[in-house]
């Protein structure tokens, strides 16, 4: 199992690698954008134009406001998720205090039995995050909302106030890649758990 999440973790921090700059070109200005793909949209499934299609009902396919803002929210989520795993079986890092399960698979239902004080206050934590991002779904689903896609209006510490447009893009691109590959990666996990011998690469690396 170490070894699996070892390697997860080597694969998530190869978004962090820099890349070569493309320019994009458009009509007001020249930007660096999407530079793996020649400065296009990667969309080979089309999923972001479903919401143009002729003849479907109003509003029956999601904008692309929609789905970036599921795809930050998702990615920070697996983030989390994968570092939780990785610190818990591939450290032994603990809180001190905290409810120890045998397995991360079985530690959430183990958290919630032993230490249900402390698992009610990060389910209301959650709820407040959550509810902030769906107060906002409806309008991001038509395409018309003013919310930045993963802007919470949580940054209590003005960290972004010092830095310059490129670097908050520049963050924002890196967020992105690692939430795409921490995605990745908690999924493989789940696989392996559920269906042993789903993920090959597990069989080569050991578990």
């Amino acid at each position: 199992m170490k070894l699996a999440l070892f390697a997860a973790l080597a694969g998530s921090a190869a978004a962090f690698a820099p890349a070569t700059s493309v320019i994009k070109s458009s009509a007001l200005a020249s930007t660096p954008y999407n530079p793996e793909f020649q400065g296009e949209d990667f969309d080979p499934m089309g999923f972001s134009k479903m919401h143009e299609i002729k003849g479907a009902f109003p509003n029956m396919f999601p904008h692309p406001q929609f789905l970036e803002e599921a795809e930050i929210k998702h990615g920070r989520m697996s983030m989390l998720a994968w570092t939780g795993v990785w610190a818990t079986e591939g450290l032994g890092w603990h809180f001190p205090g905290a409810p120890v399960a045998d397995d991360w698979a079985t530690a959430l239902p183990v958290w919630a039995r032993e230490d249900p004080g402390g698992f009610g206050l990060i389910l209301a934590f959650i709820m407040i995050a959550e509810g902030e991002g769906v107060s906002h779904a409806g309008d991001n689903f038509r395409g018309v909302s003013k919310k930045i896609p993963g802007d919470m209006g949580f940054d209590w510490m003005g960290m972004t106030k010092s830095l310059s447009e490129e670097k908050i893009n520049r963050y924002k691109t890196v967020e992105k890649k690692n939430g795409r590959a921490a995605m990745i990666a908690m999924a493989s996990l789940f696989a392996l758990k559920s269906i042993p011998g789903s993920v090959p690469i597990m069989d080569v690396i050991g578990n």
